[in-house]
């Protein structure tokens, strides 16, 4: 998924100053400024501008190409463009016909940063049904973090971004999170060869079910012990008796640690719904996705303990043919025919957790 894009939105605000050295230091690489704001404030190398133009200009003054040009005029920004700016259309869309208009006129455009007077998202997913085979990039105005979200999730590929008109301090700290969250990310993910394989009886295990679709080449990290685990299988792949669940994870014993974001880990007993769980593909990329249940039963349980970079890491699963653990070469192995000698992909970290946050302490888990 291509990463969304986030403009803030600065022209008014009243500590200009102030918010621009914050967002210098965050991963916010766009800001929406006046042409006043150009050269009094400090921008940061990384940050991109969007400068908002006054419609009525005859000419276009000599601005730095970096600069990406924003208007509610066509004329201007058709002019802007053939000098090799550019350019964003701005409109308010308060009825069909001005919907009409954001799509046809924003065609020759590189962006679209479309308002909208009505809170219902129709009109989004008609223009991103309309400009789907286009190049031009839709940006929505939103005023919060809630609405931000749902604007990513329209039509299932969302808009390309939007443009937050409504910030302070706190405001872009939750916004840059927001980045964070919507980032893929990437761990290093090991092979380990098996070292023990111990069939421990009966015990309680988790069910971990998301509310995101799992591919059949994703999982999420388990472990005993929070300096690693084992990447365990979405239920994708088939299934002889049932039908298969491609959202859910048949995660492990109730003690074991699972991963989420920021190498935070949670005990499986932790989890609800709406908790945030990590999900890994055999290639070490990762996402976050929500939990809608977590179902625990007794059943009976198996040990598999793998070695590597000279550390012992187990995973204890339901003992079944149908529990799959992903194999060194990233294909799905079920647990009751994995033997000693195999290789299975394995996830290493510095140990030590308190409350599921990382911590220096000396400590022994084993």
């Amino acid at each position: 998924m291509e990463k969304k894009m986030v403009w803030l939105d600065i022209r008014n605000v009243t500590n200009e100053t102030k918010i621009v050295d914050l967002v210098n230091k965050l991963r916010i690489d766009y800001l929406l400024i006046k042409e006043s704001q150009l050269n009094k404030l400090a921008f940061s190398k990384k940050t991109k501008l969007i400068l908002h133009v006054d419609e009525n200009k005859d000419e276009i003054p000599e601005y730095s190409k970096d600069l990406i040009l924003f208007t509610t005029s066509v004329d201007f920004l058709k002019r802007a463009k053939s000098k090799g700016y550019r350019t964003a259309f701005y409109i308010f869309v308060k009825n069909h016909a001005d919907m009409e208009a954001a799509w046809s006129e924003s065609q020759a455009f590189d962006f679209l940063a479309v308002e909208f007077k009505d809170e219902t998202n129709i009109p989004l997913e008609l223009l991103i049904a309309r400009l789907q085979e286009k190049q031009t990039k839709i940006l929505k105005f939103t005023k919060n973090i809630i609405d931000a979200e749902i604007s990513f999730g329209v039509m299932e590929v969302g808009s390309d971004g939007v443009i937050f008109s409504e910030i302070d301090d706190n405001s872009v700290i939750a916004i840059d999170k927001l980045l964070s969250k919507n980032e893929r990310g990437k761990i290093n993910l090991v092979k380990g060869k098996v070292t023990d394989i111990q069939h421990v009886g009966m015990g309680h295990r988790a069910c971990i079910d998301t509310i995101s679709l799992l591919g059949m080449n994703e999982g999420m990290i388990i472990g005993s012990t929070s300096f690693g685990g084992l990447l365990v299988s979405s239920e994708t792949h088939y299934l002889p008796y049932m039908e298969l669940r491609p959202f859910r994870v048949n995660a492990g014993a109730i003690h074991s640690y699972v991963w989420s974001a920021d190498s935070m880990t949670s005990y499986l007993t932790e989890l609800k719904a709406g908790s945030k769980v990590i999900c890994v593909d055999t290639a070490g990329n990762t996402r976050e996705v929500s939990v809608g249940r977590v179902k625990i039963e007794q059943r009976p349980l198996i040990k598999i303990e793998v070695e590597v970079m000279n550390k012992k890491i187990n995973a204890i699963v339901q003992d079944d043919w149908h529990i799959r653990i992903f194999g060194g070469d990233g294909s799905p192995l079920n647990v009751s025919s994995i033997k000693i000698g195999d290789e299975l992909l394995a996830y290493t970290c510095e140990g030590g957790r308190h409350v599921g946050i990382k911590i220096d302490e000396s400590i022994e888990e084993k």
